[in-house]
This record gives C-alpha cells, structure tokens and sequence, in this order.
C-alpha cells in the first residue's frame, strides 16, 4: 500500500490552492477548449463534498443557476482548474451536505463563520 501511495505523490504535481471545506463558498476558475478556441469560465457555488485520497480526491460544488440546481465534480489534480477563490467559509456541522439538494430559497443558505476554527 505504501508503494501506490509513493507512486500517486511522485505522478501527481502539488497544486497551491486555498483550504477549503465543505460548507464553504468558491469560485472555481477552469479552462473549457471549444474546437481550436481555448477560454476560462468560472463556477461559482459552495462545496458540498470532499471525497477520495491522494491522485483521485474530488471535490463537488452545488450552485443555483435560473432556480435549478447544478453540480460539478472537480478533480483536484485536474490541470484544466486555473485557480480557486475561497469567497466565504460556512458553519456546518457535517462532512457531505446533500440535504441542500432538498432545500429552496433562503432556507438553502449556509451561515458564515467567522473564526477560525
């Protein structure tokens, strides 16, 4: 086990981006190839989930668009993500969040934390 491990660091390069969690508000900025055309778009929306380990760890962000839901997987590795933006850290009390996917309005907001902890 400590040989796929060794493996997974030396293939994956170490990315700089902010700590996040889930409950904490983003904007993910990736790189999106249109034919020959190349161009960086921005999703915007809170992390719902953190999942996996070391070359396949993902995270989700849920975001409201037009009063639909949507959600995107993001690996962490992926080189297409151009860079990410903590925008506003959220109190929760739990690791995945897919109760939002129930909730509408204002009811679907996640309060800000203001410590540190």
């Amino acid at each position: 086990m400590d040989a796929i491990k060794y493996v997974h660091e030396q293939l994956s390069e170490q990315r700089d981006f902010p700590a996040f969690k889930p409950g904490d508000n983003i904007e993910v900025s990736y790189k999106i190839v249109e034919g020959d055309k190349e161009r960086i778009q921005a999703f915007r929306g809170n992390v719902i989930q953190i999942k996996g380990e070391g070359g396949s760890r993902t995270f989700t962000v849920r975001k409201v668009s037009n009063g639909i839901g949507v959600e995107r997987i993001f690996p962490f590795t992926s080189p297409n993500i151009v860079e990410i933006k903590l925008l506003k850290r959220g109190k929760v009390r739990r690791a995945r969040l897919y109760y939002l996917r129930n909730l509408v309005g204002k009811k679907a907001r996640i309060k800000e934390r203001t410590t540190n902890r």
